[in-house]
């Protein structure tokens, strides 16, 4: 049986990206519907963000304890894998979304459970457990929000090998004797530092020569060298040429471009990421299946303008916060063109249009040593054709630092237009730089004058004086 219903905005997909668009559009008084087919809070909540964070947390924890005289005697002994986990679950929900889905409730979205799909210009069908089809007009606005998915790459034997993504590795219930993980990107490091730490011998295979390739180049080796005193095995310049596990059971065997062969108990890939669009009815408004969507800033889809696509699914920046971000930015466009109130396209950074996709992206890895940037690297600033230099400095040497932790070690670099006198990117790799990052975000994306910034005085002796440091460097040319 088929039911029709109208709603001013309808959403495909209920991840963080999905529900912040529908809390954005029933703001603005816009009734909205919410499609999904698996659970309400997406990737981020029971495969990704909150799961890995709550089984790195521990890690880093002991980590930075055991770098402090009077209290590392106290953390020598090997982490409680079974808290560790417990508390995983916990910060996952134990995989039940009804807190998610009381609050969209909440805010008086309209959520249906089942695979939806595009049928049409303004039109999607969604297709419920029991059977039941709904038709949902939108009057408005149809948003995609679905989000992406691990791609596994064409090697043979792979396919059967019944290899770990990113949710198996973090929703996994024990440790693996021994787990290989291929890739050096962000899953790669932050998978390898966590089962490292709760009892695997972890093994990483990079193609490259490094890692965290996308950051600048010191980020990736302060990265590994912490790794490497972890325990774990990291092999850059490093071909997977085959998969060998016969049924999908049993160990697993890697060869190498080299002929070497690796056993282990599990195999990791963190190789990359593809649009979940090939299923969502693309083909019935004339956009290819399985296609990222571009957008232009108030993340419309080019040449519909009644198709918004927000968060990974449009390619701008694969990061829940960032998704959010395009989540508000797409909401408030919607809901002015609704009330037909002018947009302010104009301005660069208004309240319609993502320029921060652009110009201030901010990330944390979370690592040990931690990683945190924000913005443009130096490599990416020249190839953009900006004169630009880069301003070094040593973590360690700050004050804050040497009380954080005996022996720290990091490094602090801002890329500064010389034409214009702002920071153009931030990076920075040592223990607990995460929350520094904040600081550097809004440096970037308010234009701060590094005249300006000057007069921002950091408190002694925290790490944040890796600012005035910076400042002063760059002062003295």
């Amino acid at each position: 049986m088929t039911h029709a219903v109208e709603y001013d905005v309808v959403v495909l997909g209920a991840g963080p990206v999905g529900e912040n668009v529908a809390d954005r559009t029933r703001a603005a008084g816009l009734s909205t519907a919410v499609v999904e087919s698996e659970l309400i809070g997406g990737d981020c909540s029971y495969w990704a963000c909150m799961p890995s964070k709550a089984l790195l947390r521990p890690v880093i924890a002991r980590a930075d304890a055991r770098r402090l005289p009077g209290v590392s005697a106290a953390v020598q002994g090997p982490l409680d894998s079974k808290a560790v986990l417990a508390r995983r679950d916990e910060q996952a929900a134990h995989w039940n979304d009804e807190g998610q889905l009381a609050w969209l409730d909440s805010i008086g979205a309209r959520v249906y459970r089942g695979k939806g799909a595009l049928h049409g210009p303004r039109k999607v069908v969604a297709y419920g457990p029991e059977g039941e089809h709904y038709s949902l007009t939108a009057r408005h606005a149809v948003v995609v929000s679905t989000g992406s998915r691990a791609v596994l790459p064409d090697i043979p034997g792979l396919a059967g090998a019944k290899a770990w993504t990113s949710r198996e590795a973090t929703s996994a219930r024990e440790a693996p004797g021994r787990l290989a993980v291929v890739g050096g990107g962000v899953v790669g490091v932050e998978m390898a530092t966590a089962w490292q730490a709760l009892g695997s011998q972890v093994t990483m295979l990079v193609r490259g020569g490094g890692l965290l390739p996308r950051m600048e180049p010191f980020v990736g080796e302060h990265v590994a060298e912490g790794l490497r005193e972890a325990g774990v095995t990291v092999r850059t310049d490093t071909d997977v040429t085959a998969v060998e596990r016969p049924g999908g059971t049993g160990p697993v065997t890697l060869v190498l471009g080299d002929g070497k062969r690796i056993e282990a108990d599990e195999v990791l890939i963190a190789t990359g990421r593809a649009p979940r669009t090939d299923d969502i009815g693309l083909e019935t408004v004339g956009l290819e299946p399985g296609s990222w969507l571009p957008v232009d800033d108030s993340c419309r889809v080019q040449g519909k303008d009644w198709l918004y696509a927000v968060g990974d699914v449009n390619r701008r920046a694969l990061l829940t916060h960032q998704g959010k971000y395009q989540a508000r930015i797409a909401g408030a466009a919607i809901a002015a063109r609704a009330h037909q109130v002018p947009l302010l396209e104009t301005d660069r950074w208004g309240a319609h249009s993502a320029t921060a996709d652009h110009a201030a992206v901010p990330q944390v890895v979370f690592t040990d040593p931690e990683a945190a940037a924000v913005g443009l690297s130096l490599a990416e600033a020249e190839r953009a054709g900006r004169r630009v230099r880069a301003v070094d400095y040593d973590l360690a040497s700050i004050a804050g630092a040497g009380l954080y932790a005996e022996n720290y070690r990091g490094h602090a670099r801002m890329v500064v237009d010389l034409d214009r006198e702002i920071l153009l990117g931030v990076t920075f790799v040592g223990a607990g730089v995460g929350e520094l990052l904040h600081s550097a975000t809004i440096a970037v994306a308010g234009e701060v004058p590094v005249d300006r910034l000057w007069h921002a005085v950091p408190s002694f002796p925290t790490i944040s004086e890796i600012w005035l440091r910076l400042l002063e460097t760059y002062r003295a040319g």
